[in-house]
């Protein structure tokens, strides 16, 4: 286990204070995009951003690697339930790019307040982590649509019922894999 510097610890509080806020700009944002038929609920899609935000935040606790993993798993999946839901790949960046101008707002006042070169290395890492997690998106929206050409694991007409359970299911797991961190670091 790794000790978070001052700064990072500095940002970590900030997006836990934030978090809330984020998260319902977040989640009203992406909901206003929506078509009107949907594979997944509405709770399941805020359960997952949610996920995202918690994990990120993990990221700049002691456990950081460990939460590096599992973040980028989670981006991953996120795109491959954005696939599921009919976006296009632009769509999957844009939502996370929605989600890196949220942090830059709402980090704003404490990376300004940093010594010069502690907050350029947080905002930095933060633009990191979120590329990676915005790859990862990717990859794992391809990984849908190249399966669904090849006829497996695509998505069949009719099959929304098992898609938002199998969500929830993967919504579950990682749920349990954050608290199992969580528990870690202390």
């Amino acid at each position: 286990m790794r000790p978070s510097t001052s700064a990072l610890a500095a940002v970590g509080q900030m997006l836990t204070s934030s978090r809330d806020q984020i998260h319902a700009e977040w989640t009203a944002w992406i909901v206003k995009r929506l078509p009107s038929s949907q594979p997944h609920r509405r709770d399941t899609i805020e359960r997952q951003l949610g996920l995202l935000l918690d994990l990120l935040n993990q990221v700049a606790g002691p456990l950081r690697r460990e939460a590096t993993e599992l973040w980028l798993n989670a981006s991953e999946w996120y795109g491959r339930t954005a696939a599921q839901r009919g976006l296009a790949a632009g769509e999957v960046v844009e939502e996370f790019q929605y989600l890196r101008g949220l942090l830059i707002r709402h980090l704003f006042e404490i990376v300004t307040t940093l010594p010069a070169r502690q907050s350029l290395a947080n905002v930095l890492r933060l633009n990191r982590l979120l590329d990676s997690g915005v790859a990862h998106a990717v990859v794992g929206y391809t990984d849908v649509l190249v399966e669904s050409l090849l006829d497996r694991h695509g998505i069949p007409v009719g099959a929304l019922e098992t898609a938002e359970s199998e969500m929830e299911t993967r919504l579950d797991q990682f749920e349990r894999d954050l608290a199992e961190l969580k528990g870690l670091s202390g």
